[in-house]
Parts: structure tokens; sequence; C-alpha cells
């Protein structure tokens, strides 16, 4: 797997992964139980925040790519 694919995998896994977390929440409201509810809630916001390092890292290494290839 070349680097370009591994990156395109990693987008494609990511993407996927920021549609289901938008289920969690309004899922989560649904739980009944207030103190539940606030926990999971607050760790699919944790787990979005550390996707979107990840997407950003790749950002900067694709960048990193591109500008070798000035």
């Amino acid at each position: 797997m070349t680097r370009e694919e591994a990156i395109e995998k990693i987008e494609g896994s990511c993407k996927i992964i920021a549609l289901e977390m938008m289920k969690i929440t309004p899922a989560a409201r649904q739980l009944g139980d207030e103190e539940t509810s606030a926990d999971v809630v607050k760790a699919a916001y944790q787990l979005t925040i550390e996707l979107e390092v990840i997407k950003k890292k790749l950002i900067k290494l694709k960048g990193r790519d591109d500008s070798a290839l000035l």
C-alpha cells in the first residue's frame, strides 16, 4: 500500500466514523438516565475531537507531500 492509498483509506474510515458518530448523541438522549446520557455525549465529543486530530495530521502530511513536488 502506498502512502496515498493509506491516506485515502484513513480518510474514508474517518468519514464513515464521523457519519456514525452523528447518530450517538440523539440516541444517548433517549437512554432515560441523565448521568449516562451526559457521559455518552461527553465521550462522543471526545472521540470527535480525536477524529479531527487524525484528519488534520493527514492534511499536514499531504501538504508536505505536495511541497516535495515543487
